[in-house]
């Protein structure tokens, strides 16, 4: 597949849940590589055999990727293709990935993106939610603590925020959410292109005692999304201000340029449009 003497590594995405969500594409390349870099062997094993395919596997993981820069890049410096596939959906989004790319592009290699699902993406296109802007976050740390103190640094945040959970977590995670964020509207993507599908939404409250009525709402994995923050009413238009303390300036016998600088260090901005703007006014006051 690779037009050059090296080889290259293509970044495949796979299925989220329903196997018929690979692409023609993304089957072809897994059906040529000469290696196919998973997250678990096990798992992507079971994905070739629906595919009819048998491939030489190699394990790529948080705890080994590093170690794995080197023979991977061997394989393509030999002229072999190799494919990056994680448990589901698109490598490198909140999964393995980024440091054998980063590695690989660093030393000039080839590397292809073959797109298709991603569930942060899947759950926004269907949730009625924002999405000219977002801000995808991944997993939120485990511990609470850490949790809320994320929580409070995204609390001002105007675009939709996007986290992936855990069926174990989900609770605490939306007890957060209610705790920090308040009675934010959010939609919960359980189980995306599963038989079990869901989506859920309401305040993170609502949604606790929807889980509480029914515990099989709390299982599966889920994509949370939640409103972004109110727009904060604009402050009093700077200019304004500096008009005033300008003028204010001026009367007082303070020189045009100090003037400038005392406004660009009060009110920020660049100094040189302070000056212009004192020099107008005082122009304008002699005028009269």
């Amino acid at each position: 597949m690779s037009e050059s003497s090296s080889g290259a590594l293509y970044v495949v995405a796979t299925p989220i849940g329903n196997l018929d969500d690979l692409t023609p594409r993304a089957a072809r390349v897994l059906a040529e590589v000469a290696l196919v870099a998973a997250e678990d062997t096990r798992h992507s094993a079971r994905l070739l055999r629906h595919l009819g395919l048998r491939r030489p596997l190699l394990s790529l993981h948080e705890h080994n990727e590093a170690a794995r820069v080197e023979q991977i890049d061997a394989r393509l410096a030999a002229g072999e293709d190799v494919a990056l596939i994680s448990d589901a959906g698109t490598p490198l989004i909140s999964d393995p990935g980024y440091v054998l790319v980063r590695a690989l592009r660093e030393r000039g290699r080839r590397v292809v993106p073959v797109p298709g699902a991603c569930a942060l993406v899947a759950a926004l296109s269907a949730a009625g939610l924002p999405t000219d802007r977002f801000l995808f976050a991944g997993f939120l740390p485990a511990r609470g603590a850490a949790r809320r103190t994320r929580l409070e640094a995204l609390a001002a945040r105007e675009e939709t925020l996007v986290f992936y959970e855990s069926p174990h977590r989900i609770r605490d995670t939306l007890a957060d959410i209610d705790t920090v964020l308040g009675a934010r509207h959010l939609v919960l993507a359980r189980e995306l292109t599963k038989a079990f599908e869901t989506f859920l939404e309401g305040s993170a409250e609502a949604l606790l005692a929807r889980m509480a009525a029914d515990p099989d709402q709390a299982r599966g994995e889920f994509v949370v999304m939640v409103a972004g923050a109110e727009a904060v009413a604009a402050a009093p238009a700077v200019a304004v201000e500096g008009e005033a303390l300008l003028a204010a300036l001026l009367a007082e016998g303070v020189g045009v340029k100090q003037a400038a600088g005392v406004a660009a260090r009060l009110l920020g901005g660049a100094k040189k449009a302070w000056y212009a703007q004192a020099q107008a006014l005082k122009e304008a006051r002699k005028s009269h």
